[in-house]
C-alpha cells in the first residue's frame, strides 16, 4: 500500500465527511445568521434565542436530508470494505 494510495483514501474520505455534513452545516449557518439579524434589528439578546431554532433546523433537515446521507455514508463503506484486499497488500 503505497502513500499514494494512503493520500487517496484520505481524500475520498474527507470529501465524504464533508459532503455529507455540509448540508446540516450550510442550514445552521442560515438559521444563525437569520436569528443573529433578527436579534440584532430588535434588540432582544436572550441567549436561547440563537440555539432552539438552530437546533429545530438541524433536526428537519435531519428528516429531509438523513436517508441522502446515510445512503452516502453506506456507499462508501461499502466501497472500503469491496475494495479490502487493495489494503492488505
Amino acid at each position: 500500500m503505497g502513500s499514494e494510495f494512503v493520500l487517496s483514501l484520505a481524500e475520498r474520505g474527507i470529501y465524504t465527511v464533508l459532503l455529507v455534513s455540509g448540508p446540516l452545516l450550510i442550514l445552521a449557518l442560515a438559521v444563525g445568521l437569520l436569528v443573529s439579524i433578527f436579534q440584532a434589528t430588535t434588540q432582544i439578546q436572550e441567549q436561547t434565542l440563537a440555539f432552539i431554532p438552530k437546533i429545530v433546523a438541524v433536526l428537519v433537515g435531519l428528516v429531509f436530508f438523513g436517508p441522502w446521507m446515510l445512503t452516502t455514508m453506506v456507499e462508501f463503506t461499502a466501497n472500503i470494505f469491496q475494495n479490502l484486499n487493495q489494503f492488505t497488500g
